[in-house]
């Protein structure tokens, strides 16, 4: 079983842990069996069609599986994987007060990944 370690912005769906075991030949079957364990983690790591969201990186004892075989790359037992989520950040405030982009989710919950970029009319 891979050691998967998470990142606190994610810890929340895995119930606090900081590393979780998850079973699987390749990236994406242990990234699955992740998902599968902890639901909460299936939106902020895979897109609708089943790839890795693009702001989702993932190292496998400390390469990116990127320059690797992706989601094919395969994985032992012995293996660690890191998420690594790019994070939007922060965000401004317009000359009415209005805030626009990043900040702190209503309800309190964390998203991975995102953009500040205003949108103008």
């Amino acid at each position: 079983m891979a050691t998967i370690k998470i990142p606190p912005v994610l810890r929340a769906s895995v119930g606090g842990e900081k590393e979780v075991g998850a079973s699987g030949a390749n990236v994406g079957e242990v990234l699955r069996d992740l998902a599968t364990s902890h639901p909460a983690t299936q939106d902020q790591l895979f897109s609708a069609d089943g790839q890795l969201n693009r702001y989702v990186n993932v190292y496998l004892n400390d390469e990116d599986v990127r320059v690797l075989d992706g989601l094919d790359t395969s994985v032992g037992d012995a293996d660690t994987l890191v998420i690594l989520p790019a994070m939007a950040g922060g965000g401004a405030r317009l000359g009415d007060g209005a805030r626009i982009g990043g900040g702190a989710r209503p309800g309190g919950s964390a998203r991975i990944g995102g953009s500040a970029r205003p949108r103008l009319s």
